[in-house]
């Protein structure tokens, strides 16, 4: 696939970094050292120039791409660029990054002609509020609309006993999950039933979120539930995740030190305490008793930008995939991926028993069949036009896509 992106900052490198291996990519920036770091460390064609210039997208090669992806750190820019790759050539898929939610809620309402927008704030925000629901967790991700939970744990020395060294298929393994993946080492397995954990493995589990929770008790994690949250910063990151924690029912603070910011956002968001204040004084977090929170989220400062390039960069590389395929998750960085992927009628897999399948460097996980998300013993058979959750390492990705 040939893809255009507009943008070598942070989020930029982050997409070259997922895409170089299987895709002609060229990047387009105003800044000549950001695109020759770039080109240093990928095999990609750099353009150095406006991304919302017209004549710069054209020489660029927006006409023949497949993709063109603009994530600068300027939404102005990244709307003219996108509308421009829409002009220049209908059949270029066009995805913009914005900061300001407003695009989003215009693009959805059709207003904007762009094929696809992604919050940054929203996306970072969904990434953070996984985490506090798992609070054992390493890295989590959702699919099928929030009834299959993807998490990554370390297993400590203290983990619940029952699980580890012993055979996958006599442990004590909550049910409607699997073990998509040991990673001991620099060594990655696809566990069978005889595979066994260890202590200081990273393990990617896939299940339902009920057994995501019970995952994170047995990995010696007395947190439990997150029942009450303080949010430190009431800018757009801060106010996307009290806005969605709130919708998970917990109890939500939020310290904002401008009076003026604190103010728009208590009317905002009427269920939130928002207290102005910069919430390091010692009387005020002894009188609110903050130290007694389960858990605290600080959105302030330069901090979310790692946040930003992380969870932008996994909700864009899907644009990339396969059309079947739904959702895109990545683990360790880039090099691993769970691929949500619909099965085409004459995939070898269509027909065959879980446990007859050949693994082939992949790990179905879950299965999605008529709306409602199953997680398959053995006997179970796959069907054509299945959803299926499937664990594989990047560079496989295009291959279990073909295969199934």
């Amino acid at each position: 696939m040939r893809i255009v992106v507009i943008g070598a900052g942070q989020v930029g490198s982050t997409i070259v970094e997922a895409l170089h291996d299987e895709h002609e990519l060229t990047v387009v920036d105003l800044d000549p050292r950001r695109l020759a770091r770039i080109a240093r460390r990928y095999d990609v064609l750099t353009r150095e120039g406006n991304g919302a210039s017209r004549r710069t997208l054209a020489e660029a090669g927006v006409k023949e791409a497949h993709l063109a992806i603009a994530c600068t750190s300027r939404d102005e820019t990244n709307l003219v660029a996108a509308m421009f790759s829409k002009k220049l050539s209908p059949r270029t898929t066009s995805v913009m990054r914005a900061s300001n939610v407003e695009y989003l809620e215009l693009w959805r309402e059709g207003q904007l002609d762009v094929d696809f927008i992604v919050s940054g704030e929203l996306e970072t925000a969904h990434v953070i509020t996984r985490m506090i629901g798992v609070p054992a967790a390493r890295q989590t991700d959702v699919f099928a609309n929030g009834q299959v939970q993807i998490v990554e744990f370390e297993i400590p020395p203290n983990c619940a006993p029952g699980l580890v060294d012993l055979p996958l298929r006599q442990a004590a393994i909550p049910p409607d999950s699997k073990v998509a993946s040991i990673i001991r080492g620099e060594e990655t397995l696809l566990p069978r039933g005889d595979a066994t954990l260890r202590a200081g493995d990273r393990i990617v589990v896939i299940g339902s979120p009920r057994a995501a929770q019970q995952w994170s008790l047995l990995m010696g994690s007395a947190a439990g539930r997150v029942e009450d949250v303080v949010v430190y910063g009431a800018g757009r990151l801060g106010t996307a995740i009290a806005s969605l924690l709130l919708e998970q029912g917990l109890g939500v603070r939020l310290i904002e030190p401008d009076p003026v910011r604190a103010r728009a956002v208590a009317e905002l968001l009427p269920g939130v305490r928002v207290y102005q204040a910069t919430g390091l004084e010692a009387d005020f977090l002894e009188r609110e008793r903050i130290g007694d929170v389960q858990a605290a989220v600080f959105a302030m400062g330069e901090d979310e930008r790692n946040h930003f390039a992380a969870a932008l960069a996994k909700e864009i590389v899907r644009f990339a995939h396969d059309p079947r395929t739904q959702q895109v998750a990545m683990f360790e960085g880039t090099r691993y991926e769970v691929l949500d992927i619909v099965t085409k009628p004459d995939s070898e897999y269509v027909g065959k028993r879980f446990r007859d399948m050949p693994i082939r460097g992949a790990l179905i996980g879950a299965v999605v069949r008529d709306g409602e998300a199953l997680f398959p013993h053995g006997e179970d058979v796959l069907q054509a036009g299945d959803r299926v959750i499937v664990f594989t390492e990047s560079r496989r990705a295009p291959v279990v896509e073909q295969a199934l």
